[in-house]
C-alpha cells in the first residue's frame, strides 16, 4: 500500500496527531492512562492510513474510546 501525500491528508495527520500530542501531555502530567494512551494513538497511527476520511473516523473512535473509559472510571 502506498501513502498518497495529498493536501487533505497532511492537514488530517496535523490535525489528528496535534489532538493526540495535547492528549499525551495532559496524561502525562495528571498521570491519567486513558489519555496517554490515546495520546499515543492519535500520534502514530496516522502513518498507516492512507485515507484523510478514515484517519479522522479511526480518531474519532479512539476519542470516543478513551471518553467511554474516562466515564467508565479507568
Amino acid at each position: 500500500m502506498e501513502l498518497e501525500f495529498s493536501a487533505s491528508w497532511i492537514l488530517a495527520g496535523f490535525f489528528v496527531s496535534t489532538v493526540g500530542y495535547g492528549l499525551f501531555i495532559y496524561g502525562k502530567k495528571q498521570t491519567r492512562l486513558p489519555q496517554l494512551l490515546a495520546g499515543i494513538a492519535l500520534m502514530i497511527y496516522p502513518g498507516f492510513v492512507s485515507s484523510p476520511v478514515v484517519m479522522l473516523a479511526i480518531g474519532g473512535a479512539l476519542v470516543g474510546g478513551m471518553w467511554a473509559a474516562v466515564r467508565a472510571g479507568v
